[in-house]
């Protein structure tokens, strides 16, 4: 068994004796050629299971989130990571082990066959023996953004007047949240005076317009002229008259096509939460094209693409349609990055929230650095062309 199996099977035993606290891997063997330059996984608990929190530090001061459950995802994850990077560093409640790539190439283990010893009983613990990690709330170390006691959320029914979030509310609560966490994450992209211009493009249902317009202006003192879009009007005059109500006189709801809404100002901020199908991709667009800062977006269904690809080499995957309709959804996202990469973006993708509050969870983030990617653009057209053939210069010219 190579050095690097024998360590992972030290992790995975430590996981399953709930000794584990961290797993840190560091130094990436191959920098130029990935974005994460370091991982940390902890042993949490969440929703009566234990798992582990993975959480990615990428290039471009972001970070992205993974939660690891059940054996099968771990040995889906680990190896890869051990392999990828040149130092890991296993915490635990029973000692520490190290595994480390030295000046010639090889890979050495410090500590690990005296931890796999007292894994398995065959040398006494330190202390008092006490062989169990912590097994810590999956949000514990994260204070949350809003607490429920916010205005916004009580008038628009995510809580009751004394701040409790609603039962049937939770999921969106969290949602809302860990939006807000991502924005507070990308906030020094932001212009650091000024007032800042926000757009939310395909508002909807109005929660995370007044979310964010709430985390800029009370959280972050700024001053905020935001506007949100859609075509529902009912919607829009419920929320022009909420935010009359609130007080919040920078932001403004607009009835119409965002194709042909007065956006004049170049946007700071562009936000979309489940846009449905191409609307997300109207959205980005004109995002793209008005020079927006920074762009968050999450994406709701995926049917434009369906019975679209005409790759050869990937029907086997597109000849049944339950199938293909989850290829063609990480296509379609894929697309949209390599899309804003091509116009000057720094792009990623993330997971928004746990699947199990909600299963449209992937939160596209770009970040404007130049003016354009020539290489991304060629890169484009050489992904239709593979994945249309002939139809490719037709994609998303009727929407």
């Amino acid at each position: 068994m190579t050095t690097d199996a024998s360590f992972f099977n030290l992790i995975l035993e430590s996981y399953r004796k709930e000794t584990l606290n961290k797993v840190i891997f560091s130094q990436p063997k191959n920098k130029k050629d990935t974005e994460v330059l370091k991982v940390c996984c902890r042993l949490c608990a969440h929703r009566g299971q234990k798992l582990l929190a993975a959480e990615y530090t990428l290039s471009g001061d972001t970070v992205a989130q993974r939660n690891l459950r059940g054996e099968d995802e771990i040995g889906a994850v680990l190896p890869d990571l051990i392999r990828a990077f040149g130092q890991v560093n296993l915490l635990t409640a029973l000692g520490d082990a190290e595994l480390r790539t030295n000046k010639s190439g090889a890979r050495v283990a410090l500590g690990a066959e005296k931890l796999a010893r007292k894994l398995a009983g065959r040398e006494p613990t330190d202390g008092d023996g006490a062989a169990f990690a912590r097994l810590d709330p999956l949000e514990k170390e994260k204070k949350r953004m809003l607490s429920g006691a916010e205005d916004f959320l009580i008038r628009l029914g995510v809580s009751d007047k004394n701040g409790r979030v609603h039962d049937k509310k939770q999921g969106k609560f969290r949602q809302i949240n860990r939006f807000l966490e991502y924005l507070d994450e990308l906030y020094p992209q932001l212009p650091a005076e000024g007032t800042l211009t926000v757009y939310d493009l395909c508002c909807g249902k109005r929660y995370l317009s007044f979310a964010v317009y709430y985390y800029l202006t009370a959280r972050r003192g700024r001053e905020v002229q935001m506007q949100g879009v859609d075509l529902k009007r009912d919607v829009i005059l419920f929320c022009e008259g909420e935010a009359r109500a609130l007080g919040y006189t920078g932001l403004h709801f607009s009835v119409g096509d965002i194709r042909k809404a007065d956006l004049a100002a170049a946007p700071d901020l562009v936000l979309s939460l489940h846009a449905c199908d191409t609307a997300t991709d109207l959205v980005l667009d004109t995002a793209a094209t008005l020079g927006a800062k920074v762009i968050l977006s999450t994406p709701c269904c995926h049917r434009y693409l369906n019975g679209k690809v005409r790759a050869e080499s990937l029907a086997f995957v597109t000849v049944y349609p339950q199938i293909a309709n989850k290829l063609c959804e990480a296509l379609t996202d894929g697309l949209r990055l390599l899309r804003l990469k091509a116009a000057g973006y720094d792009v990623s993708a993330t997971e928004l929230v746990d699947p199990e509050d909600t299963p449209k969870n992937t939160l596209l983030r770009a970040v404007k650095r130049r003016d354009r990617d020539e290489d991304a653009a060629k890169e484009y057209e050489k992904t239709l062309a593979f994945l249309l053939g002939e139809n490719a210069h037709t994609y998303m010219k009727d929407i």
